[in-house]
């Protein structure tokens, strides 16, 4: 029982970081509208490029605008392979809050990778996979805006809070002021994967003061968006996109997940017994990765926090994988998704058996 509240308790303290960064996200994607699609039909590597930069985004939103830019004939084929390798969903959100200092490292690869991949499509495969029409941006391009900096207007929403903005403000107070309760209690640090065999693995612990000030800064963030945003950005993007899309799925993936593990690592060698079968693990990892949904692919970030799954495999799953990404495509081009998806496949498995081979 206690072992399990342990787990929740993880998969809470996971879940609040990995919400609060998919808020700054939405904040900055919507700060920044209407730049995505200038000056780029006319060049293809400059597709490529920016593509590559939209899928390392943590979160699909970067995604679901390659997809937009894709379907209005804003972007080649091999921009849409590049933007699908870069992105890792919201397996990023995770990724940069338990193994940060791995989470740049992989995204810089997806990056150079997915630019030498849409670079490569764009020169052996000039077929059109998807009749273009006529249609409406996926990402919010017609709604009022979101942000405003008139004094007037801020304090009048500061003095007249609605219910949600009160309510927002008075959690992130709450989770600010148990972040310096626990600066000032000197906790141990957390161990992400309990339960699991450390032997001849390493465990990623992170230690508390590193946690605590990298809260502190993102809940301060948070703080400011919520101040700043008007009612129709805490509705439409905080309560509807994040809070009830997302936060029960990642709670349950990452509970479950974590308990799987922890229970696994009582009863079996888990390292052993990944270790002795990595190329079946690269396999199952891919395959999994055809999924276009955030959420199984949990499990490979954390077996790598565990040290118990070696680089190149957390890779290639992430080259395969994008969470939500391609579900509008899915909607728009069938083709286009098998397509894509075969080609990361094939990237995937090729990156992950070269990564086995040397090593990593």
């Amino acid at each position: 029982m206690l072992e399990a509240f342990s787990v929740l308790k993880q998969s809470l303290t996971i879940t609040l970081f990995v919400l609060s960064m998919m808020l700054i996200i939405e904040y900055l994607n919507v700060f920044t509208r209407g730049v995505w699609s200038k000056g780029l039909k006319a060049s293809p590597w400059k597709q490529v490029i920016f593509a590559a930069l939209l899928g390392v985004i943590p979160g699909c939103l970067g995604a679901y605008t390659a997809v937009s830019l894709y379907v209005h004939n804003l972007f080649s084929t091999g921009a849409l392979v590049a933007a699908m390798i870069a992105t890792s969903g919201d397996e990023a959100f995770l990724m940069f809050s338990v193994i940060p200092d791995t989470a740049l490292i992989i995204h810089l690869i997806l990056f150079v990778v997915a630019i030498i991949a849409g670079l490569l499509v764009n020169r052996f495969w000039k077929k059109k996979l998807f009749k273009q029409k006529e249609m409406d941006f996926h990402i919010h391009s017609d709604e009022p805006d979101c942000i405003c900096w008139d004094p007037k207007v801020l304090m009048g929403q500061i003095k007249n809070m609605s219910f949600i903005r009160l309510s927002l403000t008075g959690i992130l107070i709450f989770i600010m002021g148990a972040v310096l309760v626990a600066m000032g209690q000197h906790e141990h640090a957390i161990d992400l994967t309990p339960g699991l065999s450390t032997e001849g693995g390493h465990h990623h612990h992170m230690h508390p003061s590193w946690i605590n000030m990298t809260f502190l800064i993102v809940t301060g963030i948070s703080m400011f968006v919520v101040l700043t945003v008007n009612d129709h950005f805490l509705k439409e993007h905080l309560w509807k996109h994040i809070i009830k899309k997302h936060f029960v799925r990642v709670l349950l993936w990452t509970f479950f997940t974590l308990l799987i593990i922890h229970l696994l690592g009582h009863y079996f060698h888990l390292d052993e017994l990944i270790s002795g079968n990595l190329y079946w693990v690269l396999l199952i990892a891919v395959l999994v990765g055809i999924i276009p949904e955030s959420g199984p692919h949990f499990v490979f970030v954390l077996l790598f926090a565990s040290g118990s799954l070696p680089l190149s495999i957390l890779l290639a799953s992430s080259i395969v994988q994008d969470g939500h990404g391609s579900l509008p495509l899915l909607a728009e081009s069938r083709r286009s998704f098998i397509f894509v998806k075969g080609v990361n496949i094939l990237i995937g498995l090729l990156v992950g058996f070269i990564g086995l081979s040397l090593g990593f």
